[in-house]
């Protein structure tokens, strides 16, 4: 098998290029091994692609960078039955890695190397893929914002979301679109946000989808109504530790399904995020895709549990 680490230089506050020579110098025997550094935006789907396209031997590709490169290695590999992705997380949220635990163990190399693969779901609108979130209103203004200031001092790095969180406050907070769930319209007014998941956390640590399974074939779907600002600031720590779907302060606002397919439409062009990569659309089809795709998961790590659901009073 071929370890191929692909190495985004922009990701975090330096690359990690340095630290994952030494960790692969550290380990016993010799590993068959090599780096590529990504030139740009995008540069990782092309240059997966192209070498799976090129071998028919077994290849193991690390995602080294945040949640963005980690989506392009999973559009690269996407197909080829011979490619598994691994994840070294070196940006600066790293949300997809926390459904297992954190990134502790996906920095141990040993433990990946070690590690199972694990057949996971995907989520497809259009041609692009999301292994993690796809989610559009509020969350999408924040995006917009974490992507301009997210190498700021500051303002920037872990703190890049609360960042965004406070400009979007600024922003109108409710956008115009009929929602349907596998047939099923779960709105055609206003909403804040709607994030489909199969993966857990969003933002740096806020855990969005406590429920979610990225194994059983269905995403999580959960839309908030319109609230007003004074509230949504209250509720942000529900939010963060992931006990809303089960908080009857928003039992009034919040609207859960699981599904295998979601139609999003608006009458004004809107933008849906996957994985944190921003795309464009008026009717937009989000589709899931099971166990479509092997993922590395290091020994020793697991799927944290679900909450707890608060006992009835």
């Amino acid at each position: 098998m071929k370890h191929i680490f692909v190495v985004n230089p922009k990701a975090g506050r330096q690359s990690a290029e340095p630290q994952i020579e030494q960790a692969i110098a550290c380990l016993p025997g010799t590993l068959d091994a090599q780096m590529y550094i990504t030139q740009a935006p995008g540069d990782a789907v092309r240059y997966v692609r192209q070498m799976c396209s090129q071998s028919n031997e077994s290849l193991r590709f690390y995602a080294c960078g945040g949640d963005g490169t980690l989506n392009e290695v999973v559009n690269g590999a996407y197909g080829f039955d011979h490619a598994a992705v691994a994840c070294y997380p070196s940006g600066s949220g790293n949300d997809f890695v926390k459904y297992y635990g954190g990134p502790a163990l996906f920095l141990d190399l040993a433990a990946q190397l070690a590690g199972e693969e694990t057949q996971v779901d995907l989520m497809r609108a259009g041609d692009r893929l999301a292994i993690n979130m796809v989610h559009f209103g509020f969350d999408a203004k924040v995006a917009r914002t974490m992507l301009k200031v997210r190498r700021t001092p500051l303002i920037g790095g872990n703190n890049a979301y609360y960042t965004g969180v406070v400009a979007a406050l600024l922003q109108p907070m409710a956008t115009a679109c009929h929602v349907y769930a596998d047939g099923e319209l779960l709105t055609q007014g206003n909403l804040l946000l709607c994030t489909l998941a199969c993966g857990q956390y969003v933002g740096g640590g806020f855990r969005c989808a406590p429920r979610s399974s990225n194994t059983d074939g269905l995403m999580e779907v959960c839309l908030a109504k319109p609230i007003s600002r004074f509230r949504f600031v209250g509720l942000i720590g529900t939010y963060t530790k992931g006990t809303h779907l089960d908080d009857p302060a928003m039992r009034d606002i919040i609207v859960y399904r699981r599904a295998r397919q979601v139609q999003l439409e608006a009458n004004k062009p809107f933008t849906l995020l996957l994985d944190g990569e921003l795309i464009e659309g008026r009717s937009i089809t989000v589709d899931l895709l099971p166990r479509a795709l092997r993922f590395v998961v290091p020994r020793g790590a697991a799927a944290i549990a679900p909450p707890e659901t608060p006992a009835a009073p």
